[in-house]
């Protein structure tokens, strides 16, 4: 029998999507739930396949139990008994760690499809997603590059206005140019991309971290942020007049700062969050400091959206040495931002 529905007074229980059932997300999934206790987590459930998680969970030696619900709001009731999956019809298969197939790229895919309507249904109160393999979605009729795209398509955002952050306990950073060649950087910078993601940060800074007068750091694109001039003059004609109009807007930015000294840990202290250039410029120092406790949460949509920091991790799924600490730290935030909105 079903747990009885809770006072729906009661906070929403937050969604999780299963990611590949091949990689490391249904065993880091199944960890975070054994830890919920100690990690103070909020409810949650899963929108996959009980059989999996179970399967997962005994290869990578979580002794847990799976509570199968048949409505989010049972997920509260049924979260101290054991990890409460709401299943989705599947064909019959059996889904080896670390030998990914087509199969599983689909049930990755309608796990993703259904916690995502489930979020904007206002039936969850925000949205954590497990990895998934790109390429093998590419290979089955997946049109978006990443989960952030399909998430901000599915919430009727402009793809820019999806911003991504990674989010650590010691360090928070935006990158303007996500998955492009270095050597296109310079000429996708503008003003206008700057201030767009600079107002959506800060907002979201405010609205969802707690945090009443953001303040937000700005890298320089070049070595010592052009040096004036003397190593290029993006900070001249973009960066610096971008900062001027944000702050003019009453959001207080500052720099362009060379991001060689941005994230040393007397820096740290003086900004909320960081807008870097590129990609790595933003990710190197979150992985360096928060591997283990890293979040990407995707800032501009109308939902609460977080994944933890990594990949699939195929090459280890299933070998007992995956660590959950990026997707607890990716539930726990997903909870703390909904209890924020009120949700």
């Amino acid at each position: 029998m079903s747990p009885a529905l809770t006072d729906e007074a009661s906070p929403l229980p937050i969604a999780l999507s299963l990611g590949d059932p091949a990689g490391i997300g249904p065993e880091v999934i199944a960890a975070a739930w054994a830890q919920k206790d100690s990690a103070a987590l909020a409810p949650f459930f899963v929108a996959g396949s009980a059989a999996i998680l179970a399967q997962a969970a005994a290869a990578a030696g979580h002794d847990i139990s799976i509570a199968v619900i048949s409505d989010p709001l049972e997920a509260i009731v049924a979260f101290d008994m054991g990890l409460p999956v709401l299943e989705l019809e599947q064909d019959p298969q059996d889904y080896a760690p670390g030998n990914p197939c087509e199969a599983g790229a689909k049930l990755a895919l309608a796990s993703l499809q259904s916690a995502a309507q489930l979020v904007l249904a206002q039936k969850a109160g925000a949205l954590a997603t497990a990895p998934v393999a790109k390429g093998l979605l590419a290979n089955i009729g997946f049109a978006f590059p990443g989960q952030t795209e399909f998430l901000a398509h599915a919430c009727g955002v402009d793809a820019q206005d999806a911003v991504m952050m990674l989010a650590g306990p010691q360090l928070r950073t935006v990158p303007l140019t996500v998955h492009c060649a270095l050597a296109d950087v310079p000429g996708r910078l503008s003003q206008a991309l700057i201030c767009r993601r600079a107002r959506i940060l800060a907002a979201a800074l405010t609205d969802d971290f707690g945090i009443v007068s953001p303040r937000i750091a700005v890298a320089g694109l070049n070595p010592h942020a052009g040096e004036d001039g003397a190593f290029g003059d993006e900070e001249i004609r973009i960066i610096a007049p971008a900062i001027a109009a944000l702050r003019a807007a009453g959001i207080d930015a500052t720099g362009p700062y060379p991001a060689d000294a941005l994230f040393a840990p007397h820096a740290r202290g003086k900004y909320d969050a960081a807008v870097c250039m590129y990609h790595d410029q933003a990710l190197i120092p979150i992985k360096a400091l928060d591997f283990d406790a890293g979040v990407n949460v995707t800032l501009g949509l109308p939902i609460i959206r977080t994944s933890p920091d990594h990949g699939t991790a195929f090459d280890i799924a299933g070998q007992k040495i995956a660590r959950p600490g990026a997707m607890i730290a990716a539930i726990r935030m997903a909870g703390e931002c909904a209890a924020r909105r009120g949700l």
